[in-house]
């Protein structure tokens, strides 16, 4: 594939959203790229895949790149990646683009935009939807927020591994987007688990009635991509329970500062905490079936 030449690229966190999405602007962008990973044996497991370097610190990854992606844990840890003592923001060249793609809060996003322009230095705050799978197939919805130059000069980049990207306001914009995206999944997904337990309970073909109600007013993402999982009990395809508890818990945070009620978006969060007393925090996000049936043999027991 044809490089584009002159163009620097670096990626900062390599988990199981940011592997994918990095490799994606080698083999779709035809970009060369360069990493760095807190865990140095999976960079140099992406670097041997995609044939790109890996760095020991994020400063030398950033170093003279004109774009650099990020893609973390939480807002400690992207600060420590953007202005701790390795950080990026202290190599980064005047012009460049920081683009972060972890869920965070929009506080943080607000802090480092300020913080990135102090330095001549662009930042977006780009949270993403689509999960694993949508990472890996590149179809990711990327919510944005910062300035319009800085998403202009990014967004050819966030194509890449995205079907859906849109700039939607200032700084904090995208991750307040996100956190709209994740309330509403929140009550999705415990009245998709509600719904397949009492059907499994009264003894219906769970998989046939999916069938049918899934092309009607109850169809949904999650009804299409998860019912399965919870009918077969098997929770290992996607988004952990443990990260849609840091979420949830980002969303009920904002809550509290804007005044926005969150009835069923705090009461899940309790829910998701109980999966995690079942050892399932590791689960992805459709094991509230498995806190119902838990709930199930308490009951008969």
């Amino acid at each position: 594939m044809k490089r584009e030449s002159g163009m620097r690229v670096a990626w900062i966190g390599l988990g199981v959203m940011g592997y994918p999405m990095a490799g994606h602007l080698v083999t779709r962008g035809g970009l060369d790229v360069t990493v760095y990973n807190r865990t140095a044996a999976k960079a140099e497991k992406w670097s041997e895949a995609f044939k790109g370097p890996n760095h020991p610190t994020p400063a030398d990854a950033a170093r003279d790149a004109d774009f650099v992606f990020a893609c973390v844990g939480n807002d400690d840890d992207l600060r420590e990646v953007t202005i701790g003592p390795q950080g990026c923001f202290q190599s980064m060249k005047k012009g460049a683009v920081f683009v972060d793609h972890t869920t965070a809060s929009a506080l943080v996003a607000r802090e480092l935009h300020a913080m990135a322009k102090a330095k001549g230095l662009g930042f977006v705050d780009a949270p993403v939807s689509g999960g694993q799978a949508g990472a890996e197939n590149g179809v990711l919805t990327v919510m944005c927020g910062g300035d319009a130059d800085d998403y202009a000069k990014a967004e050819p980049l966030i194509t890449h591994f995205s079907r859906m990207r849109k700039l939607l306001g200032p700084a904090g914009s995208g991750q307040l987007a996100k956190m709209v995206n994740q309330i509403a999944i929140a009550g999705l997904v415990q009245g998709l688990a509600e719904a397949v337990n009492f059907g499994m309970k009264a003894g219906l073909d769970m998989e046939a009635v999916v069938e049918v109600i899934s092309k009607g007013a109850a169809g949904s993402w999650q009804m299409e991509n998860r019912h399965k999982t919870m009918i077969q009990g098997k929770f290992d395809f996607g988004f952990a329970a443990d990260w849609m508890r840091k979420d949830l818990g980002i969303c009920l945070d904002e809550s509290r500062r804007n005044g926005a009620p969150l009835p069923v978006t705090a009461l899940v969060d309790q829910f998701y905490a109980e999966v995690q007393k079942l050892g399932g925090g590791r689960w992805d996000t459709s094991s509230l079936i498995a806190r119902l049936q838990n709930l199930d043999r308490k009951q008969q027991g």
